[in-house]
């Protein structure tokens, strides 16, 4: 008999350390690759694992990310029974019901579970970089008979940004410590869980204080009571784009290293992405581009070196772009140059304008403005 699974995507957080890329726009509408959003990963995954029942937390910025979800056709989420929820903060008779953290967030959602009646439920997040058939970990989770599976990675940066878990030679979570000083190991929470629904739910409702979040409290206080806890070794791509710089690093990975994410195997896992009806990029007489990934509706006059161009980026010429990444419908006049930059969406540059850095560096229309009246 098949499982019922219920999944939650986490998608309401600030995203603060990605700067003016967030400052109006949820982390996971992020623009990623050139045509994708971070959503899209997660939403993709769900599709191919024929996981249809999502219910989908927003609280920061949601306007853009709920256009761009909307019944979620586009991942072929839009069925009759289950399919994609928008779960929002609101009020009620105990006042004004705002997330304090993941845990929370879940937690204020519980009747959007329970009406499914399911066997587990799958906490995601919306703002992470990877290919998953979910089944995998959830026919782990079954085998090993655990209340609670946490999918793990090999740390490639500082283990300090993760959750840090030590398990033993059968996989079982020996100790857990969310962001600590001095990890005990390399092998990193994905902050994505399968939890028994009862489990949930009695961790959830405990009478201890401050339960907000999975990492700090739900974690803890499980291995506190002995739960049995297993972790899943994901052997894929993974990367968490919390920061200016991870962010900068994925998507440069797809350039250097195409076969980590394998975005071009789209017959067996594609990544499903909302496409808009553009015209295919135009080169128009630039005699330098490469390693570069360009968008449709893209018109290029300039050189463009290993950088990526979403939708509707005009380059005019003269101009060159080095090791960047240009989001949508960005203006840029003749004669500029642009290194080590991520240039936000609807961004005018004016000609002769010189964006080089020593480290990547956002750039928007406000930091643009304040450039100018610098340089007057």
């Amino acid at each position: 008999m098949k499982k019922q699974i219920v999944a939650m995507v986490l998608v309401g957080g600030r995203g603060s350390r990605l700067g003016n890329i967030t400052k109006q726009t949820a982390k996971p509408a992020v623009s990623f690759g050139g045509k994708y959003k971070l959503i899209d990963f997660v939403l993709s995954s769900l599709s191919n694992s024929s996981i249809s029942t999502v219910g989908i937390i927003t609280q920061y910025e949601p306007y853009e990310l709920l256009s761009y979800i909307e019944h979620g056709s586009t991942w072929d989420l839009d069925v009759n029974e289950g399919g994609i929820s928008f779960l929002t903060p609101y009020t009620s008779a105990n006042g004004e019901l705002w997330q304090k953290g993941t845990a929370h967030s879940v937690y204020q959602h519980l009747r959007f579970v329970d009406q499914y009646n399911p066997d587990f439920v799958l906490i995601l997040s919306g703002d992470h970089v990877y290919k998953m058939d979910y089944n995998l970990m959830i026919n782990e989770h079954i085998k090993n008979k655990a209340d609670i599976t946490i999918s793990t990675f090999k740390v490639h940066d500082n283990p300090s940004r993760y959750g840090i878990l030590e398990l033993n030679e059968l996989d079982q979570v020996v100790s857990f410590e969310e962001k600590p000083i001095a990890p005990k190991s390399d092998l990193a929470s994905m902050g994505i869980y399968v939890f028994n629904t009862k489990i949930l739910h009695q961790l959830l409702e405990t009478k201890e204080e401050k339960i907000y979040d999975f990492g700090n409290d739900i974690i803890p206080l499980a291995i506190k009571k002995e739960l049995s806890i297993f972790g899943y070794r994901f052997e894929g791509y993974f990367r968490d784009v919390g920061t200016v710089e991870s962010l900068y690093q994925a998507n440069m990975d797809l350039i250097d290293n195409p076969h980590y994410l394998k975005i071009h195997d789209y017959t067996d896992f594609p990544i499903l992405t909302k496409s808009s009806n553009l015209p295919p990029h135009h080169i128009v007489h630039s005699k330098k581009i490469n390693s570069s990934l360009i968008s449709d509706g893209c018109l290029i006059y300039g050189e463009i070196h290993h950088s990526i161009l979403s939708s509707g980026v005009l380059v005019s010429d003269q101009c060159i772009i080095k090791d960047s990444i240009i989001h949508a419908n960005v203006k840029i006049g003749k004669n500029c140059h642009i290194e080590n930059a991520i240039i936000v969406e609807d961004s005018v540059i004016l000609a002769n304008t010189v964006l080089q850095f020593d480290e990547i560096t956002v750039v928007d229309n406000e930091y643009l403005w304040k450039m100018g009246e610098q340089n007057e």
